[in-house]
């Protein structure tokens, strides 16, 4: 997904896939979960996209100042609806540290 950082950053990029039958119940987590997101000290870049070809494929683009806002977003992501709601979707992600 292109985004670029500094060194230090954290990078994750990848999909997620949320069942058809699911969509109408989970997109909405989704959504809360992201304007969340965006808000957190530390995230630089938070993007999740709909595939137009197959939506029940959201690609995700990700970028944390350092390894601890990373960490902070992952535990906030658990505590919120939208983490024990997907906790079982099926996500290929990329991490990196850059």
């Amino acid at each position: 997904m292109g985004i670029t950082g500094k060194a230090g950053n954290v990078r994750l990029t990848g999909t997620i896939a949320i069942p058809a039958d699911q969509l109408e119940q989970l997109v909405p987590l989704l959504e809360q979960h992201i304007a969340l997101t965006r808000a957190e000290p530390g995230c630089l870049h938070f993007e999740v996209i709909q595939d137009a070809e197959t939506p029940e494929l959201f690609h995700v683009s990700e970028l944390f100042t350092d390894e601890a806002a990373f960490a902070a977003h992952q535990a906030n992501g658990a505590a919120r609806p939208w983490g024990p709601a997907s906790k079982d979707l099926v996500r290929d992600f990329h991490k990196e540290t850059l």
